[in-house]
């Protein structure tokens, strides 16, 4: 009995050796699986913590061993989620992993698992750190703009409507709309580079948000399109003085600017809810002034009035109808005649666009060409009227000029000397014959890249005039560097030169200027004898106006374009009587 109980207890012995040396085994197996998961991982035993791998123990900042017999209280204060996880339920779970340092959010997954024949809670602990902070940068990207960091459109509409909604339509407060565009930012930005542009709007950005108080927002909505929201003013006016600063902050950073490109700003402001009770409106009243303030001169501010709306409208209808206007036939060319003043021979004629609109009647050219240009159809229409002018010149007999005005927009285009080129073989016409009327205005934009047009011009044989000299930006610099044929004096000096000491001494130093240089001077305007007189008295070379030929279509002139019973240096019939034997009258 006494070798049977030893025996009986030597078994008992090897078989729990053997089941604890297999646990042993098998603990180590599970260790060594729990180690090998990426991700943490622990196994319960109710809320102890039995065993966890070296990723978790890395995440909460403790030795592997340290954490056997923790409570997972420890790591997850939050009794509701301890709560889930020790449930059968099998849900991902969001929560903050309480750490030595800052809380970590994870993502807990828990399964329930056989481990020394006894079930435990395996939790699968995922560091959701990477992916928080991905998903903060795309919604900051959705909300930003990447190259400024300014809140973009979609920032800017919410905070709006918040304002508006949080402002009391009756109340003494009020909510500023500034929309801003900054003034030849393309002409810039095609002359330094896409580069420059950017390093402008950063520039930009940076100058303005500094000006803002903590309420207020600055937003880039696109381009070169910024606005401001500015919530609480006690006055409309209030606005006026933030865009003072505005454009006198740019004024002081290009004078502290290390590269040559200036900056200047546009501003159109639009008053809640004196100005509009909905964002669409608003923003559509503030876009107004902001076209007002474009056509009054730029780096300049202007308040919403009524009347806009109404000028919007006819601008808007004006620029549909003119994108159609060669389709439906609707342009037309006039001439008007230039002639040589000592003499009374014409010269050539001046080709002027005409359009008549069904909708619209008689559109004046001061009207629809700066619409044109600023929407980009008179790239089209200049094209148009290159070809019907050179086409008319080539079927007259006589080798007289024709003279065409060309767009700022026209001369910066990458092939305008290629379509001109185009045109002349196209059409036949000498190129001698051929004038291009440039304003000075549109020189100085670029001056190096209009100077190498004007000479790839030049070099096919086109004259090349300045328009409108006197006005806008003229510098007698540009007279000589660019290779004009011909100076043109604006109208505005001619008119009452007889009359106007100031006017006439503009037109003797000009004419003089030209005499100087070797250039012919074009007199334009000429409405009364008395001021043909005073130019030919000047010994101006050319001239042209009502009192010389008012514009008209060509058949009026074909007289003036044939040669057929006409002597060779014989006056033409439209030459002024004074260069005859005294003065006549001339019908307007």
């Amino acid at each position: 009995m006494g070798s049977i109980v030893i025996l009986v207890a030597s078994l008992i012995g090897v078989g729990v050796d053997i089941r604890g040396r297999r646990r042993a085994r098998e603990i180590e197996r599970m260790r060594k699986l729990v180690n090998a998961a990426v991700e943490g991982l622990v196994i319960c035993d109710g809320e102890t913590i039995v065993t966890a791998n070296d990723s978790f123990a890395t995440m909460v900042g403790m030795a592997n061993r340290s954490l056997v017999g923790k409570s997972i209280e420890t790591f997850l204060a939050d009794p509701n989620i301890r709560s889930r996880l020790m449930s059968d339920q099998n849900d991902s779970i969001e929560a903050e992993l309480v750490t030595s340092n800052a809380p970590i959010p994870v993502e807990l997954i828990a399964r329930t698992i056989d481990f020394g024949e006894k079930r435990h809670r395996a939790i699968a602990v995922r560091d959701l750190r990477s992916r928080k902070e991905a998903e903060a940068h795309i919604s900051y990207l959705a909300h930003h703009d990447a190259l400024t960091a300014l809140p973009n459109r979609r920032s800017f509409n919410a905070r709006l409507d918040q304002q508006m909604a949080a402002t009391d339509i009756n109340g003494e407060n009020f909510v500023a709309l500034l929309c801003l565009d900054l003034d030849r930012f393309k002409e810039a930005n095609d002359l330094f580079g896409h580069a420059a542009g950017d390093e402008i709007l950063q520039r930009v950005a940076k100058t303005i948000s500094q000006l803002l108080g903590q309420a207020d927002m600055l937003a880039r909505l696109g381009g070169d399109e910024f606005a401001i929201i500015a919530p609480g003013l006690v006055t409309p006016m209030a606005a006026s003085r933030l865009a003072d600063s505005i454009l006198d902050a740019l004024e002081a950073e290009n004078e502290n600017a290390q590269t040559g490109s200036m900056i200047s700003t546009s501003i159109g402001i639009a008053i809640f809810p004196l100005d509009g009770n909905d964002r669409e409106t608003l923003l559509n009243h503030a876009d107004q002034a902001l076209y007002r303030a474009k056509a009054e001169g730029r780096n300049t501010y202007r308040f919403f009035e009524a009347t806009m709306g109404i000028e919007a409208k006819e601008r808007r209808l004006i620029e549909q109808e003119l994108r159609h206007a060669l389709a439906r036939n609707e342009m037309r060319m006039v001439y008007q005649p230039q002639m040589q003043i000592d003499t009374g021979e014409i010269t050539g004629f001046e080709a002027l666009m005409r359009w008549q609109n069904p909708r619209l009647g008689d559109v004046p050219p001061t009207t629809f060409i700066p619409i044109a240009e600023e929407s980009g159809v008179i790239l089209q229409l200049g094209e148009w009227a290159l070809v019907v002018a050179c086409q008319e010149a080539a079927s007259w007999e006589r080798p007289l000029t024709v003279a065409v005005n060309v767009s700022a927009v026209q001369l910066y285009s990458h092939d305008f000397p290629q379509r001109v080129h185009s045109v002349l073989l196209q059409t036949g016409l000498q190129p001698q014959r051929l004038e291009l009327e440039i304003t000075e205005t549109s020189l100085i934009k670029d001056t190096n890249r209009a100077l190498s047009t004007l000479r790839q011009l030049k070099s096919l044989g086109v004259r090349i005039a300045m328009d409108d000299f006197g006005t806008g930006y003229s510098s007698l610099s540009n007279v000589r560097a660019f290779p004009f044929d011909m100076i043109k004096i604006d109208r505005s000096f001619i008119k009452s030169v007889d009359k106007n000491e100031q006017a006439a001494a503009i037109v003797k130093a000009v004419l003089g200027l030209g005499r100087g240089l070797g250039l012919p001077v074009l007199a334009e305007g000429i409405e009364t004898p008395d001021e043909l007189k005073f130019l030919a008295g000047e010994l101006c070379t050319a001239g042209q106006g009502f009192y010389l030929g008012e514009p008209a279509s060509m058949d009026a002139f074909r007289h003036l374009i044939s040669d057929q019973g006409r002597t060779a240096g014989e006056p033409l019939a439209t030459t002024p009587a004074f260069v005859r034997q005294g003065i006549r009258s001339r019908p307007r």
